[in-house]
């Protein structure tokens, strides 16, 4: 049995989404899989949308082996819910896996799960999350993140690659592809890939670095320190690096890496062009240099996200 957690104002996306993985993947592995939506307050439960799903108290979940919590603008509210952390412990306890979509993290950690353990939750969530749990170790560009049996994805439809991810765990890689083709969706973004375009919010075109950061995409291969971004952009070293953190809330080499992080995953992924070249031509210079940087980014080197692109 799979529970999935809700709690008014949660997103209706990070729900619906796995139950449809769920019930497709039961239906090809002909094995059908009893999916009960739980919340602390039992009924018609809203979603920010203001479409209701039918919810069973905590009880109707006490036999399921996965528990699945999602996320959304009222969960600020509902990690103050003593009776929804009081259930999710004790799933864990009795060894049921545990899994968030999107913000449904806050409840996992406000539950003590995600103590000293990897996770990941919504891009725009990363900065208040490390703030009020110190102790996660936050993943942020990963679509999903599993550590032992607790589980966490990114935003809204990462709970979608999440739930293929548990499939596959359970009936097998075949059944997980077959379910991705019957939604026609990607099987399968891999775990480590970026949830968003690197730099997209730096991008947008109201941004006084914008022009200065598609110079430097076109200029990869320079050495783009910060003394020469600052003369692109006609200033001081000191009062640039200040601007710029202050505008796009990372430093500029930290956007630097990437921005040739971005460019070089899409050459990996979409082209032959051999991995010291695409080093070279990002400004890695050194392709175990790129490799370590891909590392952090998605969880994997170059060469296997080339594969997995191959593959799919």
């Amino acid at each position: 049995m799979i529970a999935v957690l809700v709690f008014p104002d949660f997103q209706l996306l990070d729900a619906a989404g796995p139950i449809s993985v769920f019930e497709v993947a039961g239906r090809i592995a002909r094995v059908p899989i009893p999916i009960k939506v739980v919340s602390a307050t039992p009924g018609e439960v809203r979603s920010s949308s203001g479409v209701a799903l039918t919810a069973r108290s905590f009880k109707a979940a006490a036999g399921a082996r996965t528990l699945l919590i999602a996320g959304g603008t009222g969960v600020d509210a509902a990690i103050e819910s003593r009776p929804a952390l009081s259930f999710i412990r004790a799933a864990a306890r009795r060894g049921c896996r545990v899994a968030s979509v999107c913000s449904g993290a806050y409840l996992l950690a406000e539950a003590g799960l995600l103590e000293g353990r990897r996770a990941t939750t919504h891009w725009r969530r990363t900065g208040h999350f490390r703030t009020r749990y110190p102790n996660v170790r936050l993943e942020p560009d990963r679509i999903y993140v599993q550590d032992g049996g607790v589980w966490s994805s990114a935003g809204i439809s990462a709970g979608i690659d999440l739930a293929l991810a548990l499939v596959a765990e359970d009936f097998g890689g075949e059944v997980a592809r077959a379910t991705a083709r019957h939604l026609v969706v990607y099987h399968r973004r891999a775990g480590g890939q970026s949830q968003f375009s690197s730099l997209i919010e730096l991008k947008a075109p109201t941004g006084r670095f914008s022009e200065l950061l598609g110079w430097a995409r076109a200029h990869l291969d320079r050495s783009l320190t910060v003394e020469c971004l600052a003369d692109q952009a006609g200033m001081s070293s000191r009062h640039f690096a200040r601007a710029f953190v202050a505008e796009t809330g990372m430093t500029p080499s930290k956007a630097i890496e990437r921005l040739r992080i971005e460019v070089a995953r899409q050459a990996v992924q979409s082209g032959g062009e051999a991995i010291e070249c695409v080093a070279r031509r990002t400004g890695f210079g050194d392709p175990e240099r790129m490799r370590r940087a891909f590392i952090r980014a998605f969880g994997q080197p170059p060469q296997a996200l080339r594969r997995l692109a191959r593959a799919a």
